[in-house]
């Protein structure tokens, strides 16, 4: 059985392997691939003998799924599978594992930079002080008190809300499912956005959720808000966003995700606008969840060489 690692995976090749090995039998030949590639041939090239794909956020589209003959399985180092074509897995019987919930912690803590980022004027602040400026015109605001909204309640969602209220801010919440959430009160998404001072973003992005938060939407918050996207950058409308901000419709927002995977192109409508942070998809990337996610990848292909596969998608 041959298992493919089609790209990098933010651990070091041999402490990756070593990772692999504690998981996966001996009979299981690892071929390891430390470049990434976008292009459809080339990762048919690199996948076609596999039985067992380990994949992070490479396009794995159709031609890719169906010109890899021999899979079985597909296993994704992320919590997002919108990169991974399921029509087509369902198609061939290739099972699909995901790695949810090793990155809450790291998406959580960057959350929160943010919000203080904003909130205390940080970038601003450094850039004063290097231009030998002072804090004038840069007095902040602190968290606690302010109305925080969490849109989708999932594992993020949860520690968010609960980091939230060790902030001292009153929390509420819209989500599909709701949950038993101490201290969190739920709200319909439209009472949610027009009494919040902080709206944090956690859902997957489904046919319900793109465009989720767009001109409308933006239009119901406080003059005074914020908006956070650490989901996926479909979820909002960029443009309608960029407008709100330059118009001073709401008060600022801080984004990791666009509509496609950074390098973001320089006329981006978000990248005009002054009171936007923008981060390069790094929200998972830390060096303890790089870690996590590998274990959580193996220990999904072991589960489903067991036949009790877990983390299905």
């Amino acid at each position: 059985m041959k298992l493919v690692i089609i790209e990098p995976l933010g651990v070091e090749k041999e402490k990756l392997l070593a990772i692999a090995g504690e998981y996966v039998s001996n009979r299981v030949e690892i071929i390891y691939y430390d470049t990434k590639v976008t292009d459809t041939a080339t990762l048919i090239e690199r996948g076609k003998d596999a039985d067992i794909i380990v994949v992070s956020n490479l396009p794995m589209n159709g031609e890719v799924i169906r010109g890899c003959d021999k899979l079985k399985l597909l296993s994704v180092a992320f919590t997002g599978v919108d990169h991974i074509d399921l029509s087509a897995c369902r198609e061939k019987g290739v099972t699909v594992c995901n790695c949810a919930g090793y990155s809450t912690a790291a998406v959580t803590d960057l959350v929160f930079g943010m919000v203080i980022a904003l909130y205390r004027n940080l970038i601003p602040c450094n850039d004063v002080v290097r231009q030998g400026g002072t804090k004038d015109g840069l007095v902040g605001m602190e968290l606690e008190g302010k109305k925080f909204g969490v849109v989708g309640t999932g594992a993020i969602g949860m520690r968010t809300a609960k980091i939230a209220r060790a902030f001292g801010c009153q929390v509420f919440a819209f989500s599909r499912t709701e949950k038993e959430l101490p201290g969190v009160v739920y709200l319909p998404l439209e009472k949610l956005l027009a009494s919040c001072d902080i709206i944090s973003l956690h859902v997957p992005l489904t046919e319900e959720t793109r465009g989720l938060i767009g001109k409308e939407e933006l239009a119901l918050m406080k003059k005074s808000a914020i908006l956070i996207n650490t989901a996926r950058g479909p979820v909002v409308d960029s443009t309608a966003l960029a407008n709100a901000l330059q118009t001073g419709q709401i008060a600022g927002a801080a984004v990791d995700v666009f509509e496609t995977e950074p390098p973001v192109a320089s006329d981006h409508p978000l990248l005009q606008v002054k009171n936007l942070i923008a981060t390069p998809h790094v929200a998972f990337a830390t060096k303890e969840a790089m870690v996590k996610r590998a274990h959580t990848v193996f220990g999904n292909v072991k589960a489903w060489e067991a036949g009790t596969p877990q983390n299905v998608i």
